[in-house]
């Protein structure tokens, strides 16, 4: 009877258990996870982070502009299914604290201290637009630090037309004041019916979460960033040939902010590239327009 009594607690123990961590990370969507902070390099960073434990998480790099709630809904919950995927808040962006750094450099160096405040010494980098530029200057300080990396709508340190971003995010932020649409309507898509089609349903699931939702990135934020892209844009290539790891570059054939050739030009500079993705008929948020088809490239990418 004593054993049948222990076997019991013992069972109630462990679905107990189950039951709490199922609550801490599985029972999450990029909708309702909790905005978290860790402190790093004299910053208050905030971040999300959910999905299936393992000792090396997915880290997103977000792009220009944004904050925690820029990042996809259905590409980060489909990670999360198979990864622990946190994404976060530059310096002076969203919920962090401090002012915007004023290079990629310096961005690259608070990516880092942010992922080392969070306790790992390795992990794997999922990069979009600007984060890609982040991720390349990260490589540099710290290569070690970076296991697998995907790159998409973005490109190389000194590109052409890298720096030529600025002005045209300038123009599409104007046209959408006169509008009264997202500016993400107009950079990140085409303007054809598909691409418009493809911009609603993106900018509609941005706005899936209605609570807790990130402060609203400041137009001094803005400013900032492009400066750093501007000046990012004409400085000497790196030598990304030194970097063996696996690499994942993926874009829209029609990108007008980060130039579909840049996404050929940089894949070719890491000796361990898969072959380019290239999504027809999409521009540079091609990823979120053909979100399906990237996670069934990304994933498999991701966990083998």
């Amino acid at each position: 009877m004593l054993k049948m009594k222990n076997t019991f607690f013992l069972t109630i123990l462990i679905i107990l258990k189950m039951t709490t961590s199922i609550a801490q990370n599985g029972n999450y969507t990029y909708a309702t996870v909790p905005t978290k902070f860790v402190e790093a390099n004299g910053v208050k960073f905030a971040y999300r982070s959910y999905g299936k434990e393992g000792d090396i998480p997915v880290i997103y790099f977000n792009h220009l502009t944004a904050n925690l709630d820029n990042c996809d809904p259905r590409i980060m919950d489909a990670i999360a299914a198979e990864r622990h995927i946190i994404s976060f808040d530059y310096r002076g962006v969203g919920a962090s604290t401090g002012e915007q750094g004023t290079s990629i450099a310096d961005m690259a160096k608070d990516a880092i201290a942010f992922i080392h405040a969070l306790g790992y010494n390795q992990v794997d980098i999922m990069a979009f637009s600007m984060g890609g530029f982040i991720t390349q200057e990260l490589l540099l300080v710290e290569p070690t630090l970076a296991r697998k990396i995907i790159l998409t709508g973005t490109g190389p340190r000194g590109g052409k037309g890298v720096s030529d971003v600025v002005g045209l995010t300038y123009k599409d932020i104007f046209k959408s004041l006169l509008t009264f649409r997202d500016a993400k309507f107009y950079l990140f898509f085409t303007q054809n019916q598909v691409g418009k089609d493809a911009a609603r349903d993106f900018l509609k699931r941005l706005n899936e979460r209605t609570e807790n939702r990130d402060a609203k990135v400041k137009l001094s934020v803005v400013k900032k960033q492009l400066k750093a892209i501007e000046d990012w844009g004409h400085e000497t290539p790196a030598d990304l040939s030194v970097f063996k790891h696996p690499v994942l570059v993926a874009n829209g054939d029609n990108d007008r902010m980060v130039p579909t050739p840049l996404s050929y030009d940089l894949a070719k500079r890491f000796p361990n590239a898969e072959p380019v993705i290239i999504y027809p008929n999409s521009g540079h948020g091609g990823i979120f327009q053909y979100h399906e088809e990237f996670l069934k490239k990304s994933i498999p990418f991701l966990t083998k």
